[in-house]
């Protein structure tokens, strides 16, 4: 097996199998992102990853999970995703899940139909960056999409039986647009209702877009104290059945993780504790 440039993938799936099945990322435009820049984007060829997944089968024994990616695999046609699933399942009998990448254009893309046959054939998880439920913060991320098609998305996976797992980034808004992005955030996963939701903090390397406009005056990056703000007003405004929040990667200020609405007043207990000790954030982001 070869991999192509730098491989991402969800925490969750980081005991998967990473099978790439596209290289690099379908809209790629994203002006906070870096991670698919270097790559131009193609779909692989599909004797290349049937071949590979045969490779897979000869050197690993059981294997519970496999993630397709690189970026947004679900943009590949139905047919092609068809017949990569149904060789998994022919050569991982074991494998209980598998995962992949999607962007809002690829869910649209597909009718109701084709996500329910790619469940049957073992679809189980897709991971969606909503990023936010703005309007005026998608479009000048450059996401492509309006808070409205990014629902209708998200409620195609739920009406597919596929589980969903969507990421939103605290900090997006900035400190102009910081409470319309909680709240705006917040009435995307309602309408959505995911299974899981998952926080990562804005962290931006050198020579993305918004990071020029960081630099230039034009966006101002919140404090860690803003941001556990901005997280409260988020959960306070969250009205989900049942949801998985997670909100401990490397990239936020302090781990958080319950389910919805469960654990939602303890969760905004942590965040008022934290913004009421005023802890070494502040002195953290000035030592930057």
């Amino acid at each position: 097996m070869q991999y192509e440039g730098t491989v991402y993938r969800p925490p969750s799936e980081a005991h998967s199998l990473i099978m790439q099945i596209t290289i690099g990322c379908s809209h790629n435009q994203c002006s906070f992102c870096s991670m698919y820049k270097n790559k131009r984007f193609r779909i692989r060829k599909l004797e290349e990853v049937l071949r590979e997944l045969e490779e897979a089968r000869n050197c690993y024994g059981r294997i519970k999970r496999i993630f397709l990616a690189d970026g947004d695999g679900l943009i590949c046609k139905t047919d092609y995703l068809k017949e990569v699933l149904t060789k998994i399942k022919t050569l991982f009998p074991e494998c209980e899940r598998v995962g992949i990448y999607s962007s809002p254009q690829s869910i649209l893309n597909k009718s109701l139909e084709d996500l329910i046959q790619l469940r049957e054939l073992g679809l189980g998880m897709t991971y969606l960056g909503v990023e936010s439920g703005s309007n005026q913060i998608l479009e000048e991320i450059h996401k492509g999409v309006t808070a409205e098609q990014m629902i209708h998305a998200g409620r195609k996976i739920i009406m597919s039986g596929i589980n969903l797992s969507v990421t939103l980034i605290s900090g997006l808004g900035g400190r102009m647009h910081w409470q319309e992005h909680a709240i705006a955030s917040a009435h995307v996963i309602n309408a959505i209702k995911p299974q899981y939701l998952g926080l990562l903090t804005l962290l931006l390397e050198p020579g993305v877009p918004l990071e020029e406009k960081v630099r230039k005056g034009e966006f101002q990056l919140l404090t860690p104290i803003e941001v556990l703000k901005e997280t409260k007003l988020l959960l306070e405004n969250l009205s989900v059945e049942y949801c998985i929040f997670r909100s401990n990667h490397a990239s936020n200020y302090i781990p958080l993780q319950g389910t919805l609405p469960a654990d939602q007043q303890r969760l905004i207990r942590q965040l008022e504790a934290a913004i009421e000790a005023n802890g070494p954030y502040d002195e953290y982001f000035r030592s930057l």
